[in-house]
């Protein structure tokens, strides 16, 4: 009996069996241009998704809360007639994110049209966190300094930051709140840098999973094996 062989590699981090035809017929050139292709696409559907009116707000996968003890306390806030202040606070952090990721996109696209031959091979076998990896490598600490004059003016217009930021650094002193979180401008502008990043991989998901429903060519060529 005939047996059809596939070999199971890892594009972006997703398993992608390909016949030994399909794959011989994949040139590099051709899997650089379309993980290109796929992470831009990626980058900007996420970009729309988070940078508008609720992006974040009202989406339980990357909304951003109150950081652990501080979570907590504002149940105490809350209890004492301090509810409107906590929300106000919480929508107000949100509101900075989704301000915030718009100015990605530019850098977003450039790190994905330079990404060279070596880089999208490493990235088609790498590992279940490759695709991530790869723009949090080339993208995050510069889309950091970018996020956070944006969150900075967003979050000063509520009078309840200040006291946070004040609340936090002594919490960290007694181990109840992590360093990185004890500053509410940096804590919302590292989270909404995770959220962009979730949702970047969920975009790459849904191509790689039916890449026939982006009607690219290419992507068909790279992924539909």
């Amino acid at each position: 009996m005939n047996r059809r062989h596939f070999t199971t590699v890892l594009v972006g981090g997703y398993a992608l069996s390909l016949s030994p035809f399909a794959w011989a017929m994949l040139s590099e050139t051709d899997a650089a241009s379309g993980i290109r292709l796929a992470l831009e696409r990626g980058a900007g559907a996420a970009v729309d998704l988070l940078g508008r009116s609720n992006g974040f707000l009202g989406n339980p996968k990357v909304r951003i809360p109150l950081p652990g003890y501080l979570e907590n306390a504002a149940g105490l806030l809350k209890a004492t007639g301090q509810s409107k202040k906590v929300d106000e606070l919480v929508t107000a952090m949100n509101r900075a994110a989704e301000a915030a990721v718009p100015e990605a996109r530019d850098m977003l696209v450039a790190a994905a049209k330079g990404i060279s031959v070596q880089d999208a091979l490493k990235i088609v076998r790498g590992s279940n966190t490759a695709v991530t990896e790869y723009f949090a490598g080339k993208t995050r600490e510069p889309l950091s300094m970018k996020f956070l004059p944006i969150v900075t003016r967003a979050t000063e217009k509520v009078s309840l930051a200040e006291h946070y930021n004040a609340v936090a650094g002594k919490a960290v002193g007694f181990g109840l709140i992590k360093k990185k979180d004890a500053n509410i401008q940096q804590y919302v502008t590292g989270k909404s840098l995770d959220g962009l990043f979730v949702i970047i991989g969920e975009e790459e998901k849904k191509m790689r999973a039916d890449p026939v429903k982006t009607g690219s060519d290419l992507l068909k060529k790279v992924f539909g094996g």
